[in-house]
Protein backbone atom coordinates (compact mmCIF):
# COMPACT_ATOMS: atom_id res chain seq x y z
CA UNK A 1 0.00 0.00 0.00
CA UNK A 2 1.07 3.58 -0.65
CA UNK A 3 0.04 6.80 1.06
CA UNK A 4 -1.80 7.83 -2.12
CA UNK A 5 -4.43 5.20 -1.29
CA UNK A 6 -5.05 6.78 2.12
CA UNK A 7 -5.16 10.23 0.49
CA UNK A 8 -7.84 8.88 -1.84
CA UNK A 9 -9.82 7.31 1.04
CA UNK A 10 -9.68 10.51 3.07
CA UNK A 11 -10.49 12.86 0.16
CA UNK A 12 -13.59 10.88 -0.81
CA UNK A 13 -14.36 9.76 2.75
CA UNK A 14 -14.59 6.10 1.76
CA UNK A 15 -14.41 4.93 5.35
CA UNK A 16 -16.80 3.57 7.97
CA UNK A 17 -17.80 6.60 10.04
CA UNK A 18 -19.97 4.77 12.57
CA UNK A 19 -18.76 5.46 16.13
CA UNK A 20 -15.74 7.24 14.70
CA UNK A 21 -13.16 7.63 17.46
CA UNK A 22 -9.56 8.72 17.76
CA UNK A 23 -7.02 6.21 19.02
CA UNK A 24 -7.34 8.01 22.33
CA UNK A 25 -11.08 7.29 22.46
CA UNK A 26 -12.51 10.72 21.63
CA UNK A 27 -15.36 11.03 19.09
CA UNK A 28 -14.38 12.50 15.70
CA UNK A 29 -16.58 14.35 13.24
CA UNK A 30 -15.23 15.41 9.82
CA UNK A 31 -16.91 18.71 8.92
CA UNK A 32 -14.57 19.48 6.01
CA UNK A 33 -11.89 17.12 4.64
CA UNK A 34 -9.69 20.01 3.49
CA UNK A 35 -7.98 20.87 0.21
CA UNK A 36 -5.49 18.37 -1.18
CA UNK A 37 -2.02 19.87 -1.08
CA UNK A 38 0.54 18.88 -3.74
CA UNK A 39 3.20 21.28 -2.40
CA UNK A 40 5.38 21.01 0.69
CA UNK A 41 3.58 20.76 4.00
CA UNK A 42 0.59 18.80 5.35
CA UNK A 43 -1.47 16.68 2.95
CA UNK A 44 -4.83 18.44 3.38
CA UNK A 45 -5.18 22.10 4.30
CA UNK A 46 -8.15 24.14 5.60
CA UNK A 47 -9.87 21.12 7.12
CA UNK A 48 -12.47 21.43 9.88
CA UNK A 49 -12.50 18.57 12.40
CA UNK A 50 -14.48 18.22 15.62
CA UNK A 51 -12.65 16.16 18.24
CA UNK A 52 -14.71 15.65 21.36
CA UNK A 53 -16.42 18.98 22.07
CA UNK A 54 -13.80 21.11 20.31
CA UNK A 55 -13.98 22.20 16.67
CA UNK A 56 -10.56 22.56 15.06
CA UNK A 57 -9.63 24.37 11.85
CA UNK A 58 -6.27 23.41 10.36
CA UNK A 59 -4.52 20.67 8.41
CA UNK A 60 -4.68 16.89 8.20
CA UNK A 61 -1.51 14.84 7.75
CA UNK A 62 -1.69 11.25 6.46
CA UNK A 63 0.79 8.40 6.92
CA UNK A 64 0.82 4.63 6.66
CA UNK A 65 2.08 4.41 10.25
CA UNK A 66 2.04 6.82 13.14
CA UNK A 67 5.81 6.50 13.51
CA UNK A 68 6.25 7.96 10.01
CA UNK A 69 5.63 11.37 11.62
CA UNK A 70 8.86 11.08 13.58
CA UNK A 71 10.68 9.33 10.72
CA UNK A 72 9.86 12.29 8.44
CA UNK A 73 10.90 14.66 11.26
CA UNK A 74 7.62 16.55 11.26
CA UNK A 75 8.05 17.08 15.00
CA UNK A 76 10.84 19.52 14.07
CA UNK A 77 9.03 21.26 11.20
CA UNK A 78 6.94 24.36 12.04
CA UNK A 79 4.80 23.82 8.92
CA UNK A 80 3.20 20.86 10.69
CA UNK A 81 2.19 22.79 13.80
CA UNK A 82 -1.13 23.53 12.08
CA UNK A 83 -2.04 19.80 11.88
CA UNK A 84 -5.20 19.09 13.91
CA UNK A 85 -5.60 15.39 13.04
CA UNK A 86 -3.10 12.67 12.15
CA UNK A 87 -4.73 10.01 9.93
CA UNK A 88 -2.89 6.69 9.65
CA UNK A 89 -3.45 3.14 8.52
CA UNK A 90 -1.78 1.78 11.63
CA UNK A 91 -1.35 3.82 14.82
CA UNK A 92 1.91 2.52 16.26
CA UNK A 93 3.02 5.79 17.87
CA UNK A 94 1.53 9.01 19.22
CA UNK A 95 2.74 12.29 17.68
CA UNK A 96 3.41 15.84 18.84
CA UNK A 97 4.06 19.29 17.39
CA UNK A 98 7.34 21.22 17.70
CA UNK A 99 6.17 22.69 21.02
CA UNK A 100 5.37 19.23 22.38
CA UNK A 101 1.57 19.54 22.20
CA UNK A 102 -0.28 16.34 21.40
CA UNK A 103 -2.07 15.68 18.05
CA UNK A 104 -5.06 13.28 18.00
CA UNK A 105 -4.74 10.24 15.70
CA UNK A 106 -7.38 8.45 13.61
CA UNK A 107 -6.63 4.86 12.58
CA UNK A 108 -8.17 3.55 9.33
CA UNK A 109 -7.16 -0.10 8.98
CA UNK A 110 -10.47 -1.44 10.37
CA UNK A 111 -12.61 1.20 8.67
CA UNK A 112 -11.84 0.66 4.95
CA UNK A 113 -13.64 -1.87 2.77
CA UNK A 114 -11.15 -4.68 2.11
CA UNK A 115 -12.45 -5.18 -1.43
CA UNK A 116 -11.54 -1.56 -2.23
CA UNK A 117 -8.02 -2.17 -0.97
CA UNK A 118 -7.80 -5.36 -3.03
CA UNK A 119 -8.96 -3.50 -6.16
CA UNK A 120 -6.35 -0.81 -5.54
CA UNK A 121 -3.61 -3.43 -5.21
CA UNK A 122 -4.82 -5.13 -8.42
CA UNK A 123 -4.49 -1.86 -10.29
CA UNK A 124 -1.13 -1.01 -8.74
CA UNK A 125 0.38 -4.41 -9.49
CA UNK A 126 -1.33 -5.07 -12.84
CA UNK A 127 1.00 -6.74 -15.38
CA UNK A 128 -0.38 -4.56 -18.20
CA UNK A 129 0.79 -1.28 -19.73
CA UNK A 130 -2.77 -0.07 -19.08
CA UNK A 131 -3.39 -1.06 -15.43
CA UNK A 132 -7.18 -1.17 -15.74
CA UNK A 133 -7.13 -3.42 -18.84
CA UNK A 134 -8.84 -6.23 -16.95
CA UNK A 135 -11.59 -3.90 -15.72
CA UNK A 136 -11.97 -1.85 -18.93
CA UNK A 137 -14.94 -3.74 -20.49
CA UNK A 138 -17.01 -3.18 -17.33
CA UNK A 139 -16.42 0.57 -17.14
CA UNK A 140 -19.37 2.59 -18.56
CA UNK A 141 -18.61 4.14 -21.96
CA UNK A 142 -19.66 7.57 -20.71
CA UNK A 143 -16.97 7.42 -18.00
CA UNK A 144 -14.29 6.52 -20.55
CA UNK A 145 -15.48 9.20 -22.97
CA UNK A 146 -15.47 11.90 -20.29
CA UNK A 147 -12.03 10.89 -19.03
CA UNK A 148 -10.55 10.87 -22.53
CA UNK A 149 -11.99 14.34 -23.10
CA UNK A 150 -10.38 15.52 -19.89
CA UNK A 151 -7.07 13.91 -20.88
CA UNK A 152 -7.16 15.71 -24.25
CA UNK A 153 -7.74 19.10 -22.61
CA UNK A 154 -4.97 18.46 -20.08
CA UNK A 155 -2.56 17.40 -22.83
CA UNK A 156 -3.30 20.52 -24.86
CA UNK A 157 -2.90 22.73 -21.80
CA UNK A 158 0.41 21.04 -20.98
CA UNK A 159 1.67 21.55 -24.54
CA UNK A 160 0.45 25.13 -24.35
CA UNK A 161 2.40 25.69 -21.13
CA UNK A 162 5.55 24.28 -22.76
CA UNK A 163 5.11 26.70 -25.66
CA UNK A 164 4.58 29.58 -23.20
CA UNK A 165 7.93 28.77 -21.57
CA UNK A 166 9.58 29.16 -24.98
CA UNK A 167 7.59 32.38 -25.51
CA UNK A 168 8.91 33.84 -22.25
CA UNK A 169 12.48 32.74 -23.00
CA UNK A 170 12.29 34.51 -26.36
CA UNK A 171 11.22 37.85 -24.92
CA UNK A 172 7.46 37.41 -25.44
CA UNK A 173 7.76 37.20 -29.22
CA UNK A 174 5.04 34.99 -30.75
CA UNK A 175 6.64 34.81 -34.20
CA UNK A 176 9.98 33.74 -32.71
CA UNK A 177 8.10 31.15 -30.66
CA UNK A 178 6.33 29.83 -33.76
CA UNK A 179 9.72 29.51 -35.49
CA UNK A 180 11.10 27.43 -32.61
CA UNK A 181 8.02 25.18 -32.45
CA UNK A 182 8.00 24.76 -36.24
CA UNK A 183 11.69 23.78 -36.36
CA UNK A 184 11.22 21.17 -33.64
CA UNK A 185 8.23 19.66 -35.45
CA UNK A 186 10.07 19.64 -38.78
CA UNK A 187 12.42 17.04 -37.32
CA UNK A 188 9.58 14.48 -37.33
CA UNK A 189 11.06 12.57 -34.35
CA UNK A 190 14.18 11.17 -36.04
CA UNK A 191 15.76 14.60 -36.56
CA UNK A 192 13.88 16.48 -33.87
CA UNK A 193 16.97 17.22 -31.75
CA UNK A 194 19.13 18.61 -34.58
CA UNK A 195 16.22 20.75 -35.82
CA UNK A 196 15.83 22.14 -32.30
CA UNK A 197 19.55 22.92 -32.26
CA UNK A 198 19.26 24.60 -35.65
CA UNK A 199 16.51 26.90 -34.32
CA UNK A 200 18.94 28.03 -31.61
CA UNK A 201 21.79 28.33 -34.12
CA UNK A 202 19.84 30.72 -36.35
CA UNK A 203 18.29 33.72 -34.56
CA UNK A 204 14.82 34.64 -35.75
CA UNK A 205 15.98 38.25 -36.18
CA UNK A 206 18.34 37.10 -38.94
CA UNK A 207 15.65 34.96 -40.56
CA UNK A 208 13.26 37.92 -40.64
CA UNK A 209 15.75 40.09 -42.50
CA UNK A 210 16.04 37.54 -45.32
CA UNK A 211 12.57 35.98 -45.58
CA UNK A 212 12.03 37.83 -48.85
CA UNK A 213 14.93 35.93 -50.44
CA UNK A 214 14.60 32.13 -50.70
CA UNK A 215 18.23 31.68 -51.79
CA UNK A 216 19.53 33.50 -48.71
CA UNK A 217 17.19 31.51 -46.45
CA UNK A 218 18.62 28.29 -47.86
CA UNK A 219 22.16 29.60 -47.38
CA UNK A 220 21.41 30.40 -43.73
CA UNK A 221 19.60 27.13 -42.96
CA UNK A 222 21.95 24.75 -44.78
CA UNK A 223 25.02 26.65 -43.62
CA UNK A 224 24.05 26.74 -39.93
CA UNK A 225 23.02 23.07 -40.20
CA UNK A 226 26.54 22.15 -41.29
CA UNK A 227 25.72 20.97 -44.82
CA UNK A 228 27.94 23.54 -46.57
CA UNK A 229 31.23 22.65 -44.89
CA UNK A 230 32.36 20.66 -47.96
CA UNK A 231 30.34 21.81 -51.01
CA UNK A 232 30.00 19.18 -53.73
CA UNK A 233 28.47 20.99 -56.71
CA UNK A 234 28.00 24.45 -58.17
CA UNK A 235 24.81 25.22 -56.21
CA UNK A 236 26.27 24.21 -52.84
CA UNK A 237 29.40 26.24 -53.62
CA UNK A 238 27.46 29.46 -54.19
CA UNK A 239 25.28 28.72 -51.13
CA UNK A 240 28.45 28.24 -49.07
CA UNK A 241 29.83 31.59 -50.28
CA UNK A 242 26.57 33.32 -49.35
CA UNK A 243 26.53 31.64 -45.96
CA UNK A 244 30.12 32.69 -45.28
CA UNK A 245 29.17 36.29 -46.00
CA UNK A 246 25.99 36.20 -43.88
CA UNK A 247 27.52 34.30 -40.99
CA UNK A 248 30.31 36.88 -40.72
CA UNK A 249 27.82 39.72 -40.99
CA UNK A 250 25.70 38.38 -38.11
CA UNK A 251 28.45 36.59 -36.11
CA UNK A 252 26.90 33.16 -36.60
CA UNK A 253 30.13 31.15 -37.00
CA UNK A 254 30.24 29.77 -33.47
CA UNK A 255 26.55 28.79 -33.58
CA UNK A 256 26.87 26.58 -36.67
CA UNK A 257 26.24 22.84 -36.20
CA UNK A 258 28.41 19.93 -37.37
CA UNK A 259 26.87 17.90 -40.17
CA UNK A 260 27.18 14.56 -38.34
CA UNK A 261 24.34 15.50 -35.99
CA UNK A 262 21.81 14.79 -38.75
CA UNK A 263 20.28 11.35 -39.31
CA UNK A 264 19.85 9.80 -42.77
CA UNK A 265 19.81 6.09 -41.90
CA UNK A 266 16.71 4.01 -42.62
CA UNK A 267 14.88 6.99 -44.11
CA UNK A 268 13.03 7.44 -47.38
CA UNK A 269 14.75 10.11 -49.53
CA UNK A 270 11.66 12.33 -49.26
CA UNK A 271 12.29 12.48 -45.49
CA UNK A 272 16.00 13.33 -45.70
CA UNK A 273 16.90 16.33 -43.52
CA UNK A 274 18.21 18.12 -46.62
CA UNK A 275 14.73 17.90 -48.18
CA UNK A 276 13.12 19.05 -44.92
CA UNK A 277 15.46 22.03 -44.77
CA UNK A 278 14.53 23.02 -48.33
CA UNK A 279 10.83 22.72 -47.40
CA UNK A 280 11.37 24.75 -44.23
CA UNK A 281 13.11 27.50 -46.20
CA UNK A 282 10.22 27.60 -48.67
CA UNK A 283 7.68 27.76 -45.82
CA UNK A 284 9.50 30.62 -44.08
CA UNK A 285 9.70 32.42 -47.42
CA UNK A 286 5.96 31.97 -48.00
CA UNK A 287 4.78 33.09 -44.54
CA UNK A 288 6.40 36.24 -43.25
CA UNK A 289 4.20 36.06 -40.11
CA UNK A 290 3.58 32.36 -39.49
CA UNK A 291 2.04 32.75 -36.03
CA UNK A 292 -0.48 35.32 -37.23
CA UNK A 293 -1.37 33.05 -40.15
CA UNK A 294 -1.98 30.11 -37.80
CA UNK A 295 -4.21 32.18 -35.51
CA UNK A 296 -6.24 33.54 -38.44
CA UNK A 297 -6.66 30.26 -40.32
CA UNK A 298 -10.02 28.61 -39.68
CA UNK A 299 -10.63 25.55 -41.87
CA UNK A 300 -8.68 22.30 -41.67
CA UNK A 301 -8.18 22.20 -45.44
CA UNK A 302 -6.52 25.61 -45.25
CA UNK A 303 -4.16 24.31 -42.58
CA UNK A 304 -3.12 21.51 -44.94
CA UNK A 305 -2.40 24.12 -47.61
CA UNK A 306 -0.64 26.37 -45.09
CA UNK A 307 2.29 23.95 -44.78
CA UNK A 308 2.77 23.60 -48.54
CA UNK A 309 5.24 25.93 -50.26
CA UNK A 310 7.18 25.56 -53.55
CA UNK A 311 10.83 24.67 -52.96
CA UNK A 312 13.59 26.19 -55.07
CA UNK A 313 14.35 24.79 -58.54
CA UNK A 314 17.44 22.93 -57.28
CA UNK A 315 15.47 20.92 -54.71
CA UNK A 316 12.91 19.95 -57.31
CA UNK A 317 15.62 17.69 -58.74
CA UNK A 318 17.70 16.73 -55.69
CA UNK A 319 17.35 14.88 -52.38
CA UNK A 320 20.94 15.70 -51.37
CA UNK A 321 23.65 18.01 -52.66
CA UNK A 322 25.42 16.79 -55.76
CA UNK A 323 23.07 13.88 -56.61
CA UNK A 324 20.39 14.74 -59.16
CA UNK A 325 17.23 12.60 -59.26
CA UNK A 326 14.57 12.41 -61.98
CA UNK A 327 11.46 12.07 -59.83
CA UNK A 328 11.64 14.04 -56.59
CA UNK A 329 8.82 14.42 -54.06
CA UNK A 330 9.14 18.13 -53.36
CA UNK A 331 5.96 18.73 -51.36
CA UNK A 332 5.22 17.63 -47.82
CA UNK A 333 3.12 14.48 -47.79
CA UNK A 334 -0.39 14.59 -46.34
CA UNK A 335 0.59 12.82 -43.13
CA UNK A 336 3.55 15.19 -42.65
CA UNK A 337 1.29 18.22 -43.14
CA UNK A 338 -1.17 16.80 -40.62
CA UNK A 339 1.69 16.19 -38.22
CA UNK A 340 2.54 19.90 -38.37
CA UNK A 341 -1.09 20.82 -37.75
CA UNK A 342 -1.10 18.58 -34.67
CA UNK A 343 2.32 19.54 -33.29
CA UNK A 344 2.60 23.19 -34.35
CA UNK A 345 -0.81 24.76 -34.87
CA UNK A 346 -2.68 23.07 -32.00
CA UNK A 347 -0.02 23.75 -29.29
CA UNK A 348 0.37 27.38 -30.43
CA UNK A 349 -3.41 27.86 -30.28
CA UNK A 350 -3.49 26.29 -26.81
CA UNK A 351 -0.64 28.51 -25.60
CA UNK A 352 -2.33 31.62 -26.98
CA UNK A 353 -5.59 30.59 -25.27
CA UNK A 354 -3.83 30.31 -21.89
CA UNK A 355 -1.88 33.53 -22.41
CA UNK A 356 -4.87 35.64 -23.45
CA UNK A 357 -7.46 33.75 -21.36
CA UNK A 358 -9.53 33.38 -24.55
CA UNK A 359 -10.84 29.82 -24.46
CA UNK A 360 -12.14 30.03 -28.01
CA UNK A 361 -8.57 29.39 -29.19
CA UNK A 362 -8.44 26.18 -27.12
CA UNK A 363 -11.81 25.18 -28.56
CA UNK A 364 -10.40 25.85 -32.01
CA UNK A 365 -7.41 23.61 -31.27
CA UNK A 366 -9.72 20.79 -30.15
CA UNK A 367 -11.98 21.26 -33.17
CA UNK A 368 -8.94 21.22 -35.44
CA UNK A 369 -7.72 17.93 -33.98
CA UNK A 370 -11.17 16.38 -34.24
CA UNK A 371 -11.20 17.05 -37.99
CA UNK A 372 -7.73 15.67 -38.67
CA UNK A 373 -7.40 11.97 -39.41
CA UNK A 374 -4.31 10.39 -37.90
CA UNK A 375 -2.97 6.85 -37.98
CA UNK A 376 -2.80 4.92 -34.74
CA UNK A 377 0.51 4.46 -32.94
CA UNK A 378 2.06 2.04 -30.48
CA UNK A 379 0.26 3.57 -27.50
CA UNK A 380 -3.17 4.10 -29.05
CA UNK A 381 -3.18 0.55 -30.40
CA UNK A 382 -3.14 -0.70 -26.81
CA UNK A 383 -6.48 1.01 -26.19
CA UNK A 384 -7.81 -0.26 -29.51
CA UNK A 385 -7.07 -3.80 -28.33
CA UNK A 386 -9.44 -3.10 -25.42
CA UNK A 387 -12.23 -2.18 -27.84
CA UNK A 388 -11.74 1.59 -28.07
CA UNK A 389 -11.23 3.05 -31.55
CA UNK A 390 -9.63 6.39 -32.38
CA UNK A 391 -11.47 8.32 -35.06
CA UNK A 392 -9.29 11.44 -35.22
CA UNK A 393 -6.10 13.13 -34.06
CA UNK A 394 -8.09 14.38 -31.06
CA UNK A 395 -8.76 10.78 -30.01
CA UNK A 396 -5.09 9.87 -30.47
CA UNK A 397 -3.96 12.87 -28.44
CA UNK A 398 -6.50 12.02 -25.73
CA UNK A 399 -5.19 8.44 -25.54
CA UNK A 400 -1.59 9.70 -25.36
CA UNK A 401 -2.56 12.09 -22.59
CA UNK A 402 -4.38 9.37 -20.66
CA UNK A 403 -1.48 6.96 -21.01
CA UNK A 404 1.34 9.35 -20.11
CA UNK A 405 -0.39 11.14 -17.23
CA UNK A 406 -2.39 8.32 -15.68
CA UNK A 407 -1.70 4.82 -17.01
CA UNK A 408 2.09 4.84 -17.28
CA UNK A 409 2.68 6.27 -13.76
CA UNK A 410 -0.22 4.11 -12.42
CA UNK A 411 -2.05 7.24 -11.31
CA UNK A 412 -5.39 5.39 -11.29
CA UNK A 413 -6.75 7.13 -8.20
CA UNK A 414 -6.69 10.49 -10.01
CA UNK A 415 -8.36 9.04 -13.10
CA UNK A 416 -12.14 8.96 -13.50
CA UNK A 417 -11.92 5.44 -14.93
CA UNK A 418 -9.87 4.21 -11.98
CA UNK A 419 -12.21 6.05 -9.60
CA UNK A 420 -15.22 4.29 -11.11
CA UNK A 421 -13.49 0.91 -10.73
CA UNK A 422 -12.62 1.63 -7.10
CA UNK A 423 -15.99 3.08 -6.15
CA UNK A 424 -18.20 0.42 -7.73
CA UNK A 425 -15.84 -2.50 -7.11
CA UNK A 426 -16.07 -3.56 -10.76
CA UNK A 427 -15.05 -7.13 -11.68
CA UNK A 428 -12.12 -8.08 -13.88
CA UNK A 429 -12.44 -10.08 -17.10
Amino acid sequence: MKEEFLHYIWQHQYLDKSDLLTVEGEPVQVLRVGMYNTDAGPDFKEAIIRVGEVEWSGSVEIHLRGSDWRRHQHQLDFKYNQVVLHVVWEADEAVRRTDGTFIPTLELKDRVNTSMLQTYEQLRRAPYAIPCAGFWPHVPDITKTMMLGRALTERLELKGEEVLQVYQQLGNDWEATAFQVLCKAFGFKINQDPFERLARALPIQVVRKHQHNLFQLEALLFGQAGFLEEPTDEYSIILAKEHTYLSRKYNLQELAMPRHHWNFLRMRPANFPTVRLAQLAALLHKHKSLFSTIIRTEEVKRYDALWQAPVSAYWQKHYTFGAESKAVQVQLGKSSAQNLTINVAAPLLAAYAVHTDQLEHLDKAVDLLEKVKEASNRITRQYEELGWKAASAADNQAALGLYKRYCQPVNCLRCAIGNKIMKQNLPTT
